[in-house]
């Protein structure tokens, strides 16, 4: 195995994250046709709503118990970017804020000091089925920004630039950068009180389409870099020379060029990379913070404030079916695509 690899370790329900990064979850769910409420026009006997990751036929409800997803829940001490590659997600939080978001955007919220939020997954196919394909990643942030305002900003797919290079037999790679740069191409700007948004803390955060055979060489960056890729789709792939099967994790070292070529079908990855923020971390449930005091302050202050209510008439919103994608932030900004 090449020096470049520091280990591979085959990927469970949650995938494990290298500072900065915590954890990294990811939504496969093949949902049947939509009904009128928004939610799968299939049985749902059998399932435990409210708790449901069963993956029965293929699809979950999560903690929904009319439409699939998370409804209110609260945060503290990190942020969640949420890429949406297919599907759709509505969005509402503490703040007012709310919007539909999928089809390639991405999410980025700084949880900060705190707030309550919900992500949705509206089935508005009613002739077909409703795919969902999402990664939603856990960064974490340092003390000096653990009590950050609550903040989001989309990142629209239209906005997410891609590099894409063909080698000599035509073959194919993408690279679309939510986070980071390459090869003098640079991501939209994170959330302002992000790690990521120092660019000496190098994070990157890229989704890699690889055709069959296709190679992609990842540039050396620093020798302190925690780097790893996550191999979600495709049969195989060679990493440096070694051969890494499909639903794998791979961590690489940061200060060399690190070679991927595709196997026989076409391949997806996800890459995480950054400086490591190298400070405690202790979390219990939805909060990530620096000791075990802050978690049981957390709490407090949850149950004391609520981190600023609730503004919304149900615990799980949606938008109309005929609701495009779209932000509405606590300031009355709206954008719309």
């Amino acid at each position: 195995m090449s020096g470049k690899i520091l280990g591979i370790k085959k990927l469970g329900t949650q995938w494990e994250g290298l500072d900065p990064f915590l954890v990294i979850m990811h939504h496969r769910d093949r949902y049947p046709a939509g009904n009128e409420s928004l939610g799968p026009a299939a049985s749902l006997e059998g399932r435990d709503l409210g708790m449901d990751f069963s993956n029965k036929d293929g699809w979950s409800m999560y903690h929904g118990h009319v439409v699939p997803g998370f409804p209110e829940h609260p945060h503290r001490g990190f942020e969640t970017v949420t890429s949406v590659l297919e599907g759709y997600v509505d969005h509402s939080d503490s703040a007012g804020s709310t919007g539909r978001y999928g089809g390639g955007d991405v999410q980025w919220m700084t949880a900060g000091k705190g707030g309550n939020h919900t992500e949705m997954f509206p089935l508005l196919n009613q002739d077909g089925d409703n795919p969902l394909n999402l990664f939603q990643i856990w960064m974490n942030l340092p003390a000096k920004s653990k009590f950050a305002d609550f903040h989001y900003k989309m990142l629209w797919d239209e906005e997410i630039p891609v590099v894409s290079k063909v080698d000599g037999n035509g073959r194919s790679a993408r690279a679309r950068l939510v986070a980071g740069t390459f090869d003098g191409v640079e991501s939209p700007a994170p959330a302002p009180s992000s790690w990521a948004a120092d660019k000496g803390n190098h994070v990157g955060i890229w989704h890699i389409d690889l055709e069959p055979e296709a190679t992609i060489t990842l540039p050396r960056l620093s020798p302190t870099l925690n780097r790893a890729i996550y191999f979600h789709k495709g049969e195989s792939i060679q990493v440096e020379g070694t051969e890494v099967p499909a639903y794998h994790m791979v961590r690489l070292t940061g200060n060399d060029e690190v070679r991927i070529v595709a196997g026989r079908s076409d391949v997806g990855i996800l890459l995480l990379e950054g400086e490591p923020i190298g400070e405690p971390v202790v979390s219990y449930g939805p909060f990530v913070v620096n000791s075990e005091q802050e978690i049981a302050d957390a709490y407090n202050d949850y149950n004391e404030t609520g981190f600023g209510g609730w503004p919304w008439d149900r615990v799980d919103p949606v938008h109309p079916r005929e609701k495009g994608r779209f932000a509405r932030y606590a300031d009355g900004t709206v954008e719309e695509r």
